[in-house]
């Protein structure tokens, strides 16, 4: 089929990453995925929740959608009173991917929490929100070990993450809205640099899906999550 900004089918749509976007985040960058733009800030506290084991930290994320992110006007969660279950849900994706980064022990008696804030949403947000949160994460590593409170970075790899989806029973990478909206399957994959999986999400919207063609959507996340990963080290000097 041929995709409406006129990208392959395996291609990744343009990625920009820009560090250091919030003066007082001890990390963060605004990465954008097409029109998607999403806003990562690392914060640290010196402090864990009490469900963490003594002598080891934690990371955590939130994530939450600007009103206008979308096409149409969101109530914000706090209106609500609660936090929606998709925020609840994706936060947790985030939450579980940042974690696999990090070597907690090293980390040490502290908290990392990374806030995910979509300024505008065009698919793929939750995955932007990690690839873009990782930066945020190893950005805020490299302060603490730069203030002396750390002898070495407890980041232990690279994390990013990308959706693929078959759309007209078309297998495609980086699903834009319009694609997403009307995928019959929807797949959102967190790889580390080593090609390992850390998170797999697939879901039949449409119709149900086989083993290989799972196999398929995860071979193209592969292909883009190798290419964030590069964009990822270019954006941090090619160090943690």
């Amino acid at each position: 089929m041929t995709r409406e900004d006129g990208r392959a089918f395996d291609e990744l749509r343009p990625v920009t990453i820009t560090t250091d976007f919030i003066k007082f985040a001890e990390g963060s960058c605004l990465i954008q995925c097409g029109d998607t733009m999403v806003l990562c800030c690392a914060s640290v506290e010196e402090k864990t929740p009490p469900h963490v084991p003594f002598g080891e930290g934690w990371v955590t994320a939130e994530y939450s959608m600007l009103p206008r992110a979308n096409r149409e006007r969101s109530r914000r969660d706090v209106a609500r009173l609660k936090l929606s279950p998709r925020s609840a849900e994706i936060q947790r994706l985030i939450g579980r991917s940042l974690r696999s980064a990090v070597d907690l022990k090293k980390l040490g008696e502290r908290t990392v929490t990374v806030d995910c804030d979509v300024l505008q949403g065009d698919g793929g947000t939750r995955t932007a929100s990690v690839t873009g949160g990782f930066v945020a994460l190893a950005l805020a590593c490299r302060r603490l070990v730069e203030s002396g409170a750390l002898p070495a970075s407890p980041i232990r790899h690279y994390a990013a993450g990308v959706s693929a989806g078959i759309v007209e029973d078309a297998a495609l990478l980086d699903l834009r809205y319009s694609e997403d909206s009307r995928a019959q399957v929807d797949l959102n994959c967190v790889m580390n640099e080593l090609g390992e999986l850390v998170e797999i999400q697939g879901t039949g919207e449409g119709r149900a899906f086989t083993p290989a063609e799972q196999q398929e959507l995860v071979r193209l996340c592969a292909k883009g999550c190798k290419e964030l990963l590069a964009i990822q080290k270019e954006a941090l000097g090619g160090k943690f």
